[in-house]
């Protein structure tokens, strides 16, 4: 079981992304006195493949250059400090 907080970075969500969730019924947790406990195994994937595909009018960088195809692999890989 986690706090709202360890599920947040283990995830990579802001914490109150989380409680938003478990408040709209989209992620399930248990309380305790006035903690959210969540499951590990009721977390959310977040793997840049389940995402919805980026917008076309944000294929370009402002200056017009197209930006590179792996872009959210890219950005997942700075988040991890790769």
């Amino acid at each position: 079981m986690l706090t709202v907080p360890e599920a947040a970075r283990r995830i990579g969500r802001n914490p109150e992304t989380v409680r938003r969730w478990i408040r709209a019924g989209k992620l399930r947790s248990t309380k305790a006195g006035t903690q959210h406990m969540i499951d590990e195994r009721d977390l959310p994937s977040t793997r840049s493949s389940d995402l919805l595909p980026m917008p076309p009018q944000w294929s370009r960088t402002r200056r017009g250059d197209p930006l590179p195809e792996d872009i959210l692999e890219l950005l997942d890989a700075v988040r991890e400090g790769r």
